[in-house]
């Protein structure tokens, strides 16, 4: 069984909160600044850092914390922030539930690219321009949350969609043709679900390639263009994160994990942890802890 910590409910109070937002400076202040232990949790969170300095674990991936970052962590993604001082900035936490309330479909978070369910999930830094923007919203959101007005949500709604926006706007993804993309994005939202779902069955771009009634070349130029990684890539991150879940939070065997991530043979398993991490299962257990 699965030891990682898992918060359901945007607030443990309210269970019927779809939406939260707290200073990084009061949760500091809350926790005595000791870091928490590696932890998820079923609702979407974005992190606007002004200044910090530490370390960002998210799914086993370490980036250093820093002044003026965005993180985007998606619901079930493991994460761990290690403050090497107090932080100043919002962390703003919202389920899918509230997207529903304002009308925001989870196609839209999908196509930003900001929310990644697996792989790398590096921060979005910032100009001092764009972090004094954002945080003027953020500022707000609080504000209007702490605050007894009438459509209040509906307010933060709108100002979350203004945020992703121009945080997706920031982003360095290379421009491409406007009908492609608005194709692409379909075909790449589609994708991910299946990866999501199939993983341990499917190991290559074919099967996917052949359920989304495409070419497995084609495939990878869709993906490719739109995220800077191939299919084939994707696949492989998706099934590497589920693994290192396993090393860590489970007393699961190699050759038990193996099976349970679809590879008929302990070794394939090995061989393939070791080709895409550049470590054997038991030694990044032995890292990871």
């Amino acid at each position: 069984m699965e030891a990682v910590k898992t918060y359901q409910n945007v607030n443990r109070e309210d269970d019927t909160r779809s939406f939260g937002i707290s200073r990084m400076e009061d949760i500091h202040d809350k926790h005595q600044g000791k870091p928490d232990e590696p932890h998820r949790h079923n609702y979407y969170t974005i992190l606007l850092v002004k200044k910090a300095s530490g370390e960002h674990r998210i799914d086993f991936n370490s980036y250093p914390l820093q002044n003026e970052q965005l993180f985007f962590i998606s619901p079930g993604q493991v994460h761990q922030m290690i403050e090497a001082s107090r932080s100043e900035g919002y962390s703003m936490v919202f389920s899918a539930q509230f997207l529903a309330l304002n009308n925001i479909p989870l196609s839209f978070i999908d196509d930003l690219n900001l929310f990644n369910d697996f792989g790398d999930t590096p921060p979005l830094s910032l100009s001092g321009e764009e972090l004094t923007t954002l945080t003027r919203y953020a500022q707000e959101i609080f504000e209007i949350n702490d605050s007894n007005r009438s459509f209040k949500y509906e307010a933060i709604g709108a100002l979350i969609k203004l945020m992703l926006i121009r945080c997706h706007n920031l982003c360095s993804i290379k421009s491409i043709d406007s009908t492609l993309q608005e194709t692409g994005n379909s075909v790449l939202r589609n994708f991910k679900s299946l990866v999501n779902n199939h993983h341990i069955q499917w190991h290559g771009t074919t099967e996917y390639a052949k359920e989304l009634h495409i070419s497995p070349d084609h495939l990878n130029r869709i993906v490719k263009s739109l995220t800077g990684k191939t299919a084939k890539e994707h696949i492989q991150s998706r099934i590497i994160t589920a693994a290192k879940r396993l090393i860590y939070f489970t007393d699961l065997s190699s050759k038990e994990i193996g099976y349970e991530l679809g590879f008929s043979e302990p070794g394939n398993f090995s061989a393939f942890f070791k080709k895409c991490t550049g470590s054997s299962p038991s030694k990044f257990k032995e890292s990871a802890h």
